[in-house]
């Protein structure tokens, strides 16, 4: 029995045909060449970081020219001097920072206390005719403070001040008057002659300047349209006295004792001598 042929097996050609090989390269030179490569890339990449590095110095260091001018409104914090040390040239860098300069201190409101009044202020209406002075000494001077002040904490005009010590000048020439005795009209005490029987207060309280004129400015403010009354009205209305038209006389030297407080005018050095 003849046997069966098996079919010729048929070798196909390859994909890809290999290069011819050209002399005697091997695999140790392909690794030089690669570490060649490997070591001038590194090379490169320290050279950039050291001129990053140097550029970033530069920066530290100071700025110039346009840059400068772009950081000129930088915020900084307190002043201090840093030394920066360059590992690119070995040296050594001061850096001034730049003093932050401190908030300006916001101005105080100006009241009373600290503006002093001109005659404007003083005399809204003008003055009367007539007018009357007389003299005083440390005792009246000290109470015409005790009344200007008083009007002043209360946050009062200083046309107020004129119309309460024209007022207390009229009264008590600015003197602090306990009982008379018979000499007394009727209750009467203190600078303003406030009576406890009409619902003043007690006689110490009414003795004591700052209360009683505490008591006067209460009164006043009460009184519709007082800033732009005579000092005669505005008075009267309060004190509701038998000789009305007398309190207008002192307008012109109440003014003066206000701007000696403020240290200026023939009551200055008074008023600085009686504090």
């Amino acid at each position: 029995m003849v046997g069966r042929l098996n079919p010729p097996v048929r070798r196909s050609r390859p994909l890809v045909q290999p290069e011819p090989q050209t002399g005697g390269t091997d695999n140790g030179e392909d690794e030089t060449l690669t570490q060649a490569k490997t070591t001038k890339f590194g090379i490169l990449k320290s050279r950039t970081h050291a001129v990053t590095a140097a550029a970033a110095l530069a920066f530290l260091a100071g700025l110039t020219g346009p840059a400068a001018a772009a950081f000129a409104d930088a915020p900084t914090t307190a002043a201090s001097t840093t030394v920066q040390h360059s590992t690119v040239t070995g040296t050594a860098t001061t850096v001034k920072k730049v003093d932050n300069p401190k908030p300006a201190t916001p101005a105080k409101p100006a009241t009373w206390a600290n503006t002093a009044p001109g005659a404007k202020d003083l005399f809204t209406k003008g003055t009367a005719g007539g007018q009357s002075s007389f003299g005083i000494g440390a005792e009246e001077m000290k109470n015409a403070r005790s009344i200007v002040e008083t009007g002043q904490k209360l946050g009062l005009q200083p046309r107020a001040w004129v119309i309460a010590l024209s007022t207390a000048m009229q009264e008590s020439k600015l003197k602090n008057l306990g009982d008379l005795g018979a000499a007394n009209d009727h209750d009467s005490l203190g600078l303003f002659q406030q009576r406890p029987a009409s619902g003043w207060g007690s006689p110490e309280e009414i003795n004591n300047p700052v209360y009683a004129a505490t008591a006067f400015y209460k009164g006043l403010t009460g009184i519709g349209g007082w800033q732009n009354m005579s000092v005669t009205d505005a008075a009267q209305a309060v004190q509701v006295s038998a000789y009305p038209d007398a309190y207008a006389q002192w307008e012109k030297q109440a003014g003066d004792i206000i701007s000696g407080l403020y240290g200026y005018g023939p009551y200055a050095q008074l008023a600085h001598q009686a504090k």
